[in-house]
């Protein structure tokens, strides 16, 4: 992981995604326990839907990031954030914590050596716990935002559940999810050739659109989508 994964602008271009960041809370909180580690916190955007937690550990490799971060939730005392990445030492003493569940939510694409940071994530987990990726999918989708953002890869679910075997980690969920955006991300690439998301794109996409797809989503999964959602348990 290098030093800035989404630019803090990035980030605060997206805070305004409350729909957004609610589903992803639909999707990952049911699954976690109370002792959660939170790879690439960024500046807290998804940070405050993990805050009931008895611990919550935000590790970033970023210290800007880590320092607004712990300005936003300065009053919150189960939370400890941390500068570090996953194949760091520093990391691997976040075992202390006796952490049970791990979110690495649009972060593990940024990494080079991804088993390594997922094999991380797992050394630290306690036994039966449990990491809540979400990924990007599709290499065909792959266009300028993917390289701006430092994307190393859109995976395939194939690609990801041998990723998990490799690891040794049971795979309790793996779906697509947002097949709306699956057309939009490709529009961008293929088309306009966008080289970030706008403003008014990502406004539209949360007020107008995700309300209802989370809805039909929940009911029923996508046969593709913009990125896949995966729950895997260590044993």
């Amino acid at each position: 992981m290098h030093a800035s994964i989404y630019t803090i602008t990035d980030q605060q271009r997206m805070a305004q995604a409350i729909n957004y960041f609610a589903w992803q809370g639909r999707l990952v909180l049911p699954g976690l326990g109370q002792r959660v580690i939170e790879v690439g916190c960024g500046i807290g955007n998804f940070t405050g839907m993990l805050l009931g937690r008895e611990t919550v550990v935000a590790v970033d490799v970023d210290p800007a990031c880590i320092e607004r971060l712990q300005h936003r939730y300065s009053n919150r005392p189960n939370l400890h954030a941390f500068v570090c990445e996953p194949s760091s030492g520093a990391f691997a003493d976040l075992a202390r914590f006796r952490p049970d569940s791990c979110v690495c939510l649009n972060v593990l694409e940024h990494i080079e050596d991804d088993q390594l940071a997922l094999d991380a994530m797992s050394s630290v987990l306690v036994p039966g716990g449990a990491i809540m990726l979400l990924v990007p999918v599709f290499q065909s989708l792959y266009g300028p935002i993917d390289r701006n953002l430092s994307h190393r890869r859109r995976y395939s679910r194939k690609a990801l559940a041998a990723l998990a075997h490799r690891t040794g980690l049971r795979i309790e969920k793996l779906h697509y999810v947002n097949a709306i955006g699956f057309f939009g991300w490709w529009i961008n690439a293929h088309i306009l050739r966008r080289e970030a998301q706008s403003e008014g794109q990502i406004r539209v996409f949360d007020r107008c659109i995700v309300p209802s797809m989370s809805r039909l989503e929940a009911i029923a999964k996508p046969p593709f989508g913009q990125s896949i959602f995966a729950v895997l348990r260590k044993p």
